[in-house]
């Protein structure tokens, strides 16, 4: 660490998920099929149990749909709603898909976010969802903290997630303060713009290891620990088995769902190729959609953009499934609890060989 009056310089260099490989090691497994996706999990705070393959659809407009959630509830995985449900559509959809352990409600840390989840609790509307979600792109506020302490109060059941922090003391008061959960990650993102606007950011590799360290590090006793989500940046399915194998419990994605059938928005034309819109939560499009304008003080941390149009979501899901297992084989870990016991990493100057790809049909 070099110290320049207050400000200082941290020179240990933070790895992202392009800066590593696994490496192979012996195993004994014989077929893919030996390895098992799902996991079980106890919380630091909630009572309850869960059980179902650690990954879910992020909380935006495009891909944090009930359209979404029908689809990978099926496969035993979550999504995180969007914010911007009204309540009676909302109790229309919570009541139709009636799944609650793979439902997540997403709220911010406005006066009127708390005031929404006191009508959905009054109304009983919260029996359909297992998780909450405080989602902010700032985890380091003290209202974001005091947010999680009155939402335990509110929720004392529910399994809380709360972030976004990338950093190890900030994922040990984010538990201690009442979550269960810490989402992990600032500016990763593909349309997030957050690093480039600000200047803020960590990489995400090394944000997911320090973040996992510390969460597991806190335990409320028989096998109640905290846990953690790897929030953005996956771009390929190995980037998801990388967050498994550096400690993430679970993985949240957002471009990898979206363009399909299930995310939100209508197909597009362009140039003869079909096309479906992908923006991030603090774009222009999504202030304005939602908030009615962007206000004279904020600026846009976020990108629109329009997605190749991917068909029906279950097939590429049967190809992540096959990648995740396929890593389990290369490094001999039959369940998904044990990627990151089995996992060496080794740090690399270019993962991917490219040039073909502009060939590709």
């Amino acid at each position: 660490m070099v110290y320049f009056w207050s400000m200082r310089i941290d020179e240990e260099i933070k790895l992202d998920y392009a800066d590593v490989l696994l490496r192979p090691k012996r195993s004994t497994i014989i077929s893919r099929k030996e390895v098992d996706l799902e996991r079980s999990f106890k919380f630091y705070h909630s009572p309850k149990t869960w059980t179902g393959i650690p990954i879910m659809s992020a909380n935006m407009a495009t891909c944090g749909t009930f359209e979404m959630a029908e689809t990978l509830s099926k496969n035993k995985m979550l999504t995180a709603l969007h914010k911007y449900y009204e309540i009676e559509e909302l109790s229309e959809k919570l009541k139709k898909f009636n799944n609650p352990d793979y439902i997540i409600y997403t709220l911010g840390i406005r006066d009127e976010d708390i005031e929404k989840l006191k009508i959905i609790i009054e109304r009983g509307l919260d029996k359909y969802f297992s998780f909450v979600c405080i989602d902010v792109p700032n985890g380091y506020l003290n209202r974001f903290v005091e947010t999680i302490k009155i939402i335990r109060k509110m929720c004392p059941d529910h399994i809380i997630i709360a972030g976004n922090v990338v950093t190890n003391e900030m994922t040990e008061e984010i538990i201690l303060a009442g979550a269960d959960i810490v989402k992990v990650g600032i500016g990763p993102g593909s349309v997030c713009t957050t690093r480039k606007m600000t200047g803020v950011g960590y990489p995400q590799f090394s944000a997911v290891i320090e973040c996992s360290d510390a969460a597991h590090g806190l335990s409320s006793g028989e096998g109640r620990s905290g846990l953690v989500i790897a929030d953005g940046g996956q771009q390929y399915p190995s980037c998801i088995a990388k967050a498994f194998c550096g400690g993430a419990d679970f993985n949240m994605c957002g471009s990898l769902f979206s363009g399909f059938d299930e995310s939100a928005g209508e197909i597009v034309e362009k140039n003869g190729k079909k096309f479906k819109e992908y923006f991030g939560s603090s774009s222009n499009k999504a202030l304005e959609e939602f908030y009615g304008k962007k206000e004279s003080h904020r600026a846009s941390e976020g990108r629109y953009v329009l997605m190749p149009y991917k068909g029906k979501l279950e097939i590429f899901l049967q190809d992540l499934f096959g990648s995740l297992r396929s890593t389990g084989t290369y490094i001999g870990a039959r369940r998904l609890k044990e990627f990151s016991k089995r996992a060496t990493f080794i740090k690399v100057n270019r993962q991917l060989t490219t040039y073909l790809e502009k060939f590709e049909e």
